[in-house]
């Protein structure tokens, strides 16, 4: 049976005072570039480049996934800009990933909370972790999962949590 990899990651810190005109214009924040950056890093250094990168359309959710590609040596046109990820529920969110190109072996997507933490719940069912903060994905941070089969029969409860990462708690090279 096919194994596949989903990285599933928040978009980096963002800037409240670059004086957006929406919140869908708001830019990253020096902090949200250098660990959308760092998250890059880590991806490459674990050999981990996604066959498909889907992203939210808003400013700081596609600053992230430049980044994050320029770090991967990933086209930057490559990007998918996917408006059902911008602000989705758990359940539009898992309505993207079924419909992943079945030639993919490994996907990664961008976008926002709540959506993003409450769809790795749901897909993690009781292997969830509980974190000391109580956060599962503050801003930038990355859910490695690995599922057996295809996209299209994912759901609850299906995936094994490989690694959660935060930026923050990287260390700066």
């Amino acid at each position: 049976m096919t194994t596949r990899t989903l990285l599933l990651m928040r978009h980096g810190k963002s800037d409240w005072k670059a004086g957006a005109g929406d919140d869908f214009s708001r830019p990253l924040a020096k902090r949200g570039k250098r660990n959308s950056t760092r998250i890059g890093q880590w991806l490459a250094g674990h050999g981990l480049r996604p066959d498909i990168l889907i992203a939210s359309p808003a400013a700081r959710t596609l600053q992230t996934a430049t980044l994050v590609c320029k770090a991967l040596d990933i086209p930057t046109g490559q990007i998918v800009q996917d408006e059902q990820l911008y602000l989705a529920d758990p359940a539009t969110l898992l309505g993207v990933i079924r419909r992943l190109p079945s030639g993919a072996r490994s996907a990664m997507l961008i976008g926002h909370n709540p959506g993003l933490e409450d769809l790795l719940a749901s897909l993690l069912g009781e292997a969830t972790p509980l974190l000391p903060d109580g956060k599962l994905m503050p801003t930038a941070s990355l859910a490695q999962l690995q599922f057996a089969g295809n996209w299209q029969q994912q759901g609850a409860g299906q995936a094994r949590l490989v690694e959660l990462v935060r930026a923050r708690s990287l260390d700066e090279h």
